[in-house]
């Protein structure tokens, strides 16, 4: 056995383990900045070694007891041993650390982070699923913290009503059916008037499989769904969708979608983030808006009650028909969609780009806007809100913005809408630097 060291704590990396530099440097999950920490290495690398925890002789003061029993193996959430507050600093930190030194930018006002409920938030979540014979049981939930088995859970405190309720029934139903082995994933999908369950079979159901799969569904009163193949085979058992949506009261807007559908997974939290970004676009009667990845329609029907006309683009078909779905719903006529792919060479000769546009609203993946930074550039906003998932590739393409392409960045700050885990969501404003106005 391998004597442990003690060291101190100096920073948390992307995944939340912490890095002491106790000699060669180590990533320490479980532990704090600050914190000093007896940790005993179990892997070792060229630039630095995996460690656990042994015991902490002194603790941050934003340590807490974790509340779920499963926090340290399961691989859902990372950082349930920091409190909350203590959560959102250090995302921010993250963030500021980001825009510095990947994109040498810095706000000109620092927003105030956005947060909602710590627990039950999720409402879409992709679990996997495993039937392991020692155990003579199908296991589900996430993935262990530091290895690729299925994590044994009881219950799951971040996923949203009925799902956080419903890991053990979903596991005695896995074990239950003939086809056990073959179901390697469950996805579930709450909305504010349904819920729905995907299992991923790779083998064909019985009819004995079927009748306990519809009897779960009635029973915990979800609408049971069955993907045989890739997402275009996702169908209803019994043939009739789940009744999906959610709201935006602010601006009297309710979205269907389906249960693979992206959206955004902590309701409160998106509630916040639309207000803050069509009141930060601060466009009007008189504007034309393009919302760039519009998904399903969440800026963009929201930004379609404040301005002239808003024209949203989307790669996937599937989000695009949905979203002009619910303009329709909505009675909303001053907001149209299009398939488009943002990574053409020729994005400014689309179409859909004529005749110009005052306001822009981006959303991209992780992987950032690189690719339509430059049309951007020549369209000339005369303000961007750029919403993003990862501050890395944030923050690169606000350097592009800033150095390359004359803008200032206004406003930035973090939404936590992943709680305990460590994933920094954000948002920028920037406009032209000859253009100081703010809302």
């Amino acid at each position: 056995m391998v004597e442990p060291e003690s060291g101190v704590v100096v920073a948390l990396n992307h995944d939340g383990a912490g890095l002491v530099k106790a000699g060669k440097a180590a990533f320490v999950p479980g532990t704090l900045p600050g914190e000093t920490i007896l940790f005993r290495r179990t892997r070792r690398h060229r630039q630095h070694d995996e460690a656990e925890l042994v015991e902490v002789l002194a603790a941050a003061p934003g340590r807490v007891v974790p509340p779920c029993p499963h926090f340290g193996v399961c691989g859902g959430c990372a950082l349930q041993h920091l409190a909350p507050s203590a959560q959102l600093a250090a995302k921010r930190t993250e963030l500021e650390s980001s825009l510095e030194r990947i994109g040498r930018v810095t706000p000109a006002t620092w927003l105030e982070p956005l947060e909602g409920p710590a627990w039950n938030y999720r409402r879409r979540a992709r679990l996997s699923a495993r039937y392991v014979t020692k155990k003579g049981r199908s296991l589900v939930g996430f993935r262990e913290r530091s290895a690729p088995f299925v994590a044994e859970m009881a219950s799951c405190r971040i996923l949203a009503p009925p799902f956080d309720a419903l890991i053990t029934p979903l596991s005695e139903l896995l074990t239950s059916l003939s086809i056990r082995e073959r179901v390697p994933q469950v996805e579930v999908s709450a909305g504010e008037r349904g819920s729905a369950v995907i299992l991923r079979v790779l083998a064909t159901p019985t009819p004995a499989d079927l009748g306990a799969i519809r009897a779960f569904g009635a029973t915990h009163a979800v609408t049971m769904y069955l993907q045989p193949g890739g997402l275009a085979t996702v169908a209803p058992l019994d043939g009739v969708p789940a009744a999906l949506d959610y709201s935006l009261p602010e601006f009297d807007l309710r979205l269907a979608f389906e249960p693979v559908d992206f959206i955004q997974v902590n309701a409160a939290v998106n509630r916040a983030l639309v207000s803050r970004a069509v009141r930060w676009l601060d466009a009007g009667p008189g504007d034309r808006v393009l919302d760039l990845y519009c998904g399903l329609g969440n800026f963009t029907l929201a930004l379609a009650r404040r301005a002239g006309e808003v024209v949203g683009i989307e790669g996937d078909a599937g989000l695009i028909a949905r979203a002009r779905d619910n303009a329709a719903r909505n009675f909303i006529g001053n907001a149209t969609f299009h398939v488009g792919d943002l990574a053409a060479a020729d994005l400014d000769r689309q179409r859909w780009w004529e005749g110009g546009y005052s306001h822009v609203l981006l959303d991209p993946p992780r992987a950032g806007a690189r690719e339509v930074l430059g049309a951007l550039a020549r369209l000339a906003p005369r303000r961007i809100v750029y919403v993003s998932c990862h501050p890395g590739t944030l923050a690169r393409d606000l350097g592009v913005l800033v150095h390359d392409h004359g803008y200032a960045l206004v406003a930035a700050g973090v939404l936590d809408m992943f709680p305990h885990t460590t994933h920094v969501e954000s948002m920028a404003v920037l406009e032209p630097i000859h253009d100081t106005c703010r809302p």
